[in-house]
């Protein structure tokens, strides 16, 4: 399927400098792989927004504590580890 797509000037002559150099054979090649490019960054930010969603469902239910009490309890463990270890 043939598509067109309106770039711009300054896109359209980066595009060609791109084919002038060698870097790639074609306008076309250039396309798909900004195409990629985008397509890949896309499954990123979806995977991330997945990897997000359970602790923006905490925020919105509440289930939230304050950063000082989550620094303390991370310190904590911290030491704890620091402990065990020179224990060893």
């Amino acid at each position: 399927m043939a598509m067109s797509a309106d770039l711009g000037k300054p896109l359209e002559e980066f595009v060609e400098a791109l084919v002038k150099t060698g870097r790639y054979r074609s306008r076309s090649e250039v396309l798909r792989e900004g195409v990629r490019l985008v397509q890949e960054r896309e499954v990123r930010n979806k995977a991330l927004d997945a990897l997000l969603a359970p602790a923006l469902a905490d925020i919105e239910s509440g289930r939230i504590y304050p950063m000082e009490q989550v620094f303390d309890s991370l310190l904590e463990e911290i030491e704890q580890m620091a402990a065990f270890r020179d224990a060893s």
